[in-house]
């Protein structure tokens, strides 16, 4: 089946080849016949009735066999054996069959048979203008620098794919090149050899890329075809930079505020300059133009950015401006310059100073509106920052006062007392208006120098001194004290005795007084019995210049020494006849027989008197009471009492240590008073010297009651005496301790407290004088104290 199949293969090859053999040698002989068709025909056109051309008549037609047959190429041709008719078989597209060439020949053979017969022909398709004119690219983009001078051609065919393509040929082919209306390019229709036609760009109108970088253009391409057709294009112009303008700053001259106190490596201000070129003819850089050391080492310029950043510490008080020259470079070359002003705005980050120009201490007292201190202050900072006000405390007696500008004085308020306050620490606060508010606080120490103002003060008024009598000499009996508030010899005392009121007393005599401490000494030994009291003033004088000076009264109480013993008045005790007291035997206990007069020279407690038995020659008939002396019988007498009794009293005083004195008292018992008088045997007998006697006795009797009544009035005017010192010391008298209460104070007029009365026998011619006690005259109380017991 194969061996077959390749039979018939081979066969058919053969008659093809044949064939063309037989067409060459037909066509190599006869002249082909023109068949003239408009492309783009619909199927079934009619080209041409070939019956004539054969030489065949239609009923010939079928015996042939006649067919269209192509060297080739698809037959595109049908023949109509009935008619004769040559019918397009499809449309035709000349460009598509032929191309660019012209004429556009599609050569065909009609085939007979029966004879075989070769019919050569050649249909010639008519072009249509049925295309327009194509542009490959839809835009074309042409870069033209700003510096082409006007004039200057472009060829758009140098651009690849730049000229329009129309498919149509002859007339219908592309005939020229339209532009729309510009200011900038013109355009001409150029023919190349071949017949083609290309547009060429002529600049009109100098480019500026600066003002316009880009351009669209519209050409279009007509062919000659009735209608027209048309195709268009859009040409991108580029405009290419050149270096044709200098950088130029936003502004010109930069003014930027900064605080002092802003932080390392802020940007305080960005520079900008900007360049209408492109490329690297439109890339800046910044620096610095011919700026001083002092301004490179204060700031930083970023050459790309334009940031200028701190790279120091700012201080308005040292510079408060800065003029930095900036420039902008491109990379052409060209340059840009601008200005940036800096102002250093002030902070408040400056204290107060304050100078002290002179300062006066210390300074004396008593001196109203004295200058004690000159001083300025100031402030390095500006405004409100720079802007001060000083003051000091409110509670001192100072004053501040503005002179000239900055400059305050202090001034004392008043009178100054430097016994009041010596010394004064002034705080000068000085204060600025800024924010946060800076203080700086100066302290001055004014010493207030003295004035002799005061007199010497002494501490008391009046002093009073006790010194013991009898003192030995040149005894320090106390002191006075004076005080002067002032200073330094002003307040140096010096003390003194100023003279007595009394002339006629020896002052200088009895006492001293050291003139630096005011130490009082006695000169002499005092005795109280002469001399009890002394007042005098002491003066307290200062070194000032003038010199003041004050006193002070002293008063001296000489205090009683137990240097006196007790004196009896009575019973007399001058060693002669002792004096009897008669005692009846009848008398009742408590009887009053005699009393023991005594007195004291001394005074207080040394002049206490009490009484003491202390021999009897019957103890226990008698008793002397202790207080007053009054000698009692203690029970009642009987008849085997003796009639005689001797008794001896003690009289002491209560001083320290105690002096005492004793008498010795003779009692006669007797029945009645008319009994003769006995003389006592132990008396001796002594010649009858009457008149000498009784002249003793009435001198000694004379002085007691002298003696008694100088007691009673002595008495009477101490009393009043005291009791007017006691009202001029105020209320203050002489300490007086606790006295037994068995005693009783007769100040100082002996104990002779009762009344008594006594009568004197003096009996002439009998050889003795005798004093005879007949009746004692008591008080009432006294009687009835005595009937009591």
């Amino acid at each position: 089946m194969e061996a077959g199949e390749g039979k018939e293969r081979f066969q058919k090859q053969r008659q093809v080849l044949i064939f063309f053999v037989l067409l060459g040698i037909a066509r190599a002989g006869s002249e082909p016949r023109h068949y003239p068709v408009a492309e783009e025909m619909e199927s079934g056109s009619f080209v041409a009735n070939l019956l004539k051309d054969l030489g065949l008549e239609v009923d010939e037609l079928a015996a042939r066999g006649p067919r269209v047959v192509s060297k080739g190429k698809k037959v595109r041709l049908h023949f109509d054996r009935q008619t004769g008719d040559l019918l397009l078989d499809e449309k035709l597209d000349r460009e598509e069959l032929c191309g660019p060439t012209e004429p556009c020949v599609l050569p065909f053979q009609v085939l007979l048979e029966n004879p075989l017969e070769f019919f050569q022909a050649e249909l010639r398709i008519r072009d249509i203008n049925d295309h327009s004119p194509v542009f490959l690219d839809k835009e074309i983009i042409l870069k033209i620098s700003e510096s082409i001078t006007p004039g200057t051609a472009f060829l758009i065919e140098l651009i690849p794919l730049g000229n329009a393509e129309d498919l149509d040929v002859e007339r219908n082919s592309l005939q020229n090149y339209t532009i729309a209306p510009n200011s900038h390019f013109h355009v001409l229709t150029r023919s190349r050899r071949d017949g083609k036609k290309y547009p060429e760009l002529v600049l009109d109108k100098t480019l500026d890329r600066e003002e316009q970088p880009e351009l669209s253009l519209t050409i279009t391409a007509l062919d000659g075809g009735s209608p027209p057709r048309s195709g268009t294009v859009q040409i991108h112009i580029l405009v290419l930079d050149i270096n044709d303008n200098a950088p130029e700053f936003t502004q010109s001259l930069y003014e930027v505020q900064v605080l002092e106190n802003s932080p390392l490596n802020s940007v305080i201000v960005t520079v900008s300059a900007s360049d209408l070129d492109t490329g690297n003819f439109g890339t800046i850089s910044y620096a610095f133009f011919h700026v001083s050391e002092e301004i490179r080492k204060t700031f930083q310029l970023n050459p790309i950015t334009g940031d200028i950043q701190l790279v120091k510490y700012l201080n308005f008080e040292a510079i408060n401006t800065y003029e930095v020259d900036i420039e902008a470079k491109d990379g052409g070359g060209l340059l840009g310059k601008s200005t940036v002003i800096v102002q250093v705005v002030d902070v408040n980050d400056n204290p107060p100073e304050l100078t002290l120009s002179s300062i006066t201490s210390p300074i004396p007292e008593n001196s109203p509106d004295t200058v004690v201190a000159v001083f300025s202050v100031s402030d390095l900072d500006s405004g409100d920052n720079g802007r001060m006000m000083c003051s000091i405390e409110n509670d001192l007696p100072f004053l501040l006062k503005s002179s000239v500008e900055n400059f305050y004085t202090l001034v004392s308020q008043g009178a100054l007392d430097r016994e009041s306050r010596a010394e004064y620490n002034i705080t000068i606060t000085v204060t600025d208006l800024g924010t946060p508010r800076l203080k700086t606080q100066h302290n001055i120490t004014v010493l207030v120098s003295d004035v002799n103002d005061n007199a010497p003060a002494f501490t008391q008024t009046s002093y009073t001194l006790f010194v013991r009598e009898n003192n030995s000499p040149a005894l320090h009996i106390g002191g006075v004290s004076a005080t002067d508030r002032d200073a330094g010899a002003n307040a140096q005392v010096t003390y003194s005795l100023l003279p007595p009121q009394d002339p006629h007393l020896p002052l200088a005599s009895l006492v001293s007084i050291n003139a630096d401490n005011g130490q009082l000494f006695a000169l002499r030994a005092l005795d109280y019995e002469a001399l009890q009291a002394l007042e005098f003033r002491v003066g307290a004088t200062d070194r000032g210049s003038p010199a003041l000076s004050s006193q002070a009264l002293v008063r001296v109480l000489v205090l009683d020494a137990n240097d006196n013993s007790p004196f009896v008045l009575y019973p007399l005790q001058n060693g002669s006849a002792p004096c009897t007291e008669l005692v009846p035997r009848a008398a009742e206990p408590g009887y009053l027989v005699s009393k023991v007069v005594a007195v004291d020279g001394d005074s207080g407690q040394n002049a206490w008197l009490s009484y003491q038995l202390l021999k009897a020659t019957e103890p226990g008939l008698f008793g002397v009471w202790a207080h007053n002396g009054e000698v009692r019988t203690a029970r009642l007498l009987s008849e085997r009492d003796a009639a005689k009794h001797r008794l001896l009293v003690l009289v002491k005083d209560n001083g320290e240590p105690p002096l005492s004195a004793s008498v010795t008292l003779h009692v006669l018992l007797v029945d009645g008073f008319s009994q003769p008088y006995l003389p006592l045997p132990e008396a001796a007998a002594e010649p009858a010297q009457a008149d000498p006697l009784t002249v003793y006795l009435v001198i000694a009797l004379a002085s007691v009651s002298s003696l008694f009544l100088f007691s009673v009035l002595a008495f009477v005017a101490v009393r009043l005496c005291r009791r007017g010192r006691a009202a001029s010391l105020g209320g203050c008298s002489v300490p007086e301790g606790h006295f037994p209460g068995h005693l009783v104070d007769v100040g100082g007029t002996g104990t002779l407290s009762q009344s008594y009365q006594y009568e004197v026998c003096l009996m002439g011619g009998s050889g003795t004088s005798d004093f005879k006690f007949l009746k004692p005259i008591l008080p009432n109380g006294l009687v009835q104290d005595a009937e009591q017991n």
